[in-house]
Order: C-alpha cells, then sequence, then structure tokens
C-alpha cells in the first residue's frame, strides 16, 4: 500500500487541483505536524482516504482549534464514545489506531526549548510514550506484531535530528525502535532545503522518513497471523 505523508509546509504539488491524479494510488495519509488542519481536510477530501495525524511544536493555537471544531461538545454525546475525529483526519497523538490494516501509533510533540505547549523532555516523552504500551502489548498478542508505523513530529536522537536544542532528537524514540520494532517510523520538525538532503534511514528493522513537504512510502500489507489450535487426536478403539 502506498502512504502520502505529509508535514511542516504547504507543498503546492500537493495542495493542487492535481492532487486526485498525482496520488490517486494512495491508501492512507500520514500527517507529521506543523500543519494546518484545513490543509488535512483538503487531502483527506479529495483522495478520500484515512488520514491520520499528530500535532508540532507550532500548533499552540490550533489544538485550541482542534479541540473546538473537532470535539463533541459534552452534552452532545457521552464521553465514551467520543472519538478524536475531524472531517479530514483523526488525531492520534498518544494512542493506537488500525487503519487499512496497519497499527499506527502517534507522539507530536518536540524537544523542550521555550517551555511551550507540546514540547518535552527526554524523560517526558518517555512517559507519554508509556501510554502506548498497553495497545501495543495486546496487538502483540492479538496480531503478532506490535506496530507497523510510528507517527511522529520529532525525529529521534541521532538521526536526521540537528544540533540546537528546538530540533534535537528524542532519545526515547531510539528505545522505541529496539523494542517495538517498528517498519517505519516517519516524521517532520526538520525542514530539508536541497533535493539531495537525506530524508531516509535505516536503523535496526526501522525504516526512518522525514516526511517535510511530502514523501510516499511503500508498505507491504501485512497479513494477520493465524493461531490456529491442534486438532483433537481421533479416539482410538478399545
Amino acid at each position: 500500500m502506498r502512504v502520502l505523508c505529509v508535514a511542516d509546509h504547504i507543498d503546492p504539488v500537493v495542495y493542487s487541483h492535481a492532487i486526485k491524479e498525482r496520488f490517486k494510488d494512495i491508501g492512507l495519509v500520514i500527517g507529521c505536524g506543523d500543519l494546518p488542519l484545513d490543509y488535512y481536510d483538503f487531502i483527506a477530501s479529495n483522495l478520500n482516504k484515512p488520514l491520520l495525524f499528530v500535532f508540532g511544536n507550532h500548533n499552540l493555537t490550533r489544538i485550541g482549534e482542534y479541540d473546538r471544531r473537532y470535539r463533541p461538545a459534552p452534552e452532545e454525546m457521552p464521553r465514551i464514545f467520543r472519538e478524536r475525529r475531524s472531517a479530514g483526519g483523526i488525531h492520534i497523538g498518544g494512542r493506537v489506531v488500525v487503519a487499512k490494516g496497519l497499527i499506527v501509533a502517534g507522539l507530536g510533540g518536540s524537544m523542550c526549548y521555550n517551555r511551550g505547549q507540546n514540547q518535552f523532555s527526554d524523560v517526558g516523552m518517555f512517559f507519554y510514550m508509556l501510554r502506548l504500551v498497553p495497545s501495543l502489548l495486546w496487538h502483540r498478542l492479538a496480531h503478532g506484531r506490535f506496530l507497523d508505523l510510528l507517527v511522529t513530529h520529532a525525529p529521534p536522537a541521532g538521526i536526521h535530528d540537528q544540533k540546537d536544542m528546538c530540533h534535537r532528537g528524542f532519545k526515547p524514540f531510539v528505545w522505541f525502535m529496539n523494542v517495538f520494532k517498528p517498519k517505519y517510523l516517519v516524521h517532520g520538525h526538520v525542514h530539508l532545503y536541497g533535493n539531495n538532503e537525506k530524508r531516509r534511514d535505516e536503523y535496526r528493522h526501522t525504516v526512518v522518513v522525514n516526511a517535510f513537504d511530502h514523501y510516499v512510502i511503500d508498505i507491504e500489507e501485512p497479513s494477520e497471523q493465524i493461531i490456529r489450535k491442534p486438532s483433537p487426536e481421533p479416539e482410538r478403539a478399545g
């Protein structure tokens, strides 16, 4: 399956009347943060495909906008039935979801550099990450794997990150890849200014992709693990 990943910048290649033709074979859309919600709406409504996204570190007003636009008022439906869904996509920050057969987890935000919203220390991100663990363990038991794709805004430490505090990567993401072995970790946050800049690396079992502007990845749709009970032995004649 082809997955369209977008991050950080409204790409005229995507934000175009030709989007349906250019990306007609896309099965899923991933948003890695720092993009207007209306941009997500445009992509999802034109491609008519599921869109999953996390917030970045420049979503200080957009988080409030998301609350106002996409979360039902308390009187509209019981809390247990609420879903973080918009006309354009589903916010997956701190959550694990299944879309198009893929198990996808999300962790938004960046390294803390000015005490703004959606910023974390390594320790803070580690504890934020822990909320994913129960769902990941359940998927491991039910489907034979923890997850297929981790969506983040910031990169892992030492991979695609930069030296300044704002663009430094998270060490817990490296730990996450070691333990849960996602096929892909897709992030944004680090802007690319030339065609020769590297946006794809491999770390052990995981391909790490910088989705700045847009990038398309091909993920093999996993076949579900089928656990068969052993057939009972035929009764022997006495």
